[in-house]
């Protein structure tokens, strides 16, 4: 009867290529960078393929990050289990600071062989859709905070004060339209600061008021 062959396979995910090492069971197994390989669905389901038929089982991981959970979904489809790896929590040598796509994956791959990696909850698309949409909203409202401070204090800046006490109503929009002898100036200062810096490169000291 032959041997029952495990492996556990680290993939260091970036947005064109993914690179994946191997770490065969037990604690003298080789462990060997396989390569860097495309990261589409179809180049990563034809690799999968392919280490998944040399071993009896095949366990994978990658860390968390902003390439999602799209692999994480391929990889269960085939049949194989995946852990997403919160990176924080990823031990680490001190003063190893060298971090490089291959020494990433192998490392995950030796980590995840010695159980000593701790994986993050993985949400189903539809939590993951209302997660994001959460997340643009919160981000939008934000840079709509920012912008319009930075409105308020341009117009404060340009003596125009509002004078009424509550801002940004339908009646605040109307004013600052009414604001329209202020674009002159604003397209006036642009130009000024367009003929300093060009002053500035060609060497001339053309920062005079």
């Amino acid at each position: 009867m032959a041997d029952y062959r495990e492996a556990f396979v680290g993939i260091d995910v970036a947005k064109l290529k993914n690179a994946i090492a191997i770490a065969e069971a037990g604690r003298e197994g080789e462990v060997r960078f396989f390569g860097e390989v495309d990261a589409s669905a179809t180049s990563m389901r034809r690799v999968i393929g392919r280490i998944a038929s040399r071993f009896d089982y095949v366990h994978f991981c990658y860390e968390a990050g902003p390439t999602g959970y799209g692999l994480y979904r391929l990889i269960r489809s085939l049949g194989h289990e995946c852990t997403v790896v919160a990176p924080s929590l990823i031990p680490r040598k001190p003063g190893d600071r060298v971090k490089t796509n291959r020494r990433d994956a192998i490392s995950l791959a030796r980590l995840l062989r010695a159980g000593e990696l701790t994986a993050v909850w993985v949400p189903d698309e539809g939590h993951e859709s209302i997660r994001d949409l959460v997340r643009a909203r919160a981000g939008a409202v934000e840079t709509l905070r920012v912008h319009r401070q930075q409105v308020s204090a341009f117009m404060l800046k340009h003596g125009r004060s509002y004078p009424r006490k509550k801002s940004w109503t339908m009646r605040y929009l109307r004013w600052l339209q009414e604001q329209g002898s202020i674009i002159p100036r604003i397209r006036s200062h642009s130009r000024r600061w367009s003929r300093r810096c060009a002053s500035r490169k060609s060497g001339s000291s053309g920062w005079s008021v």
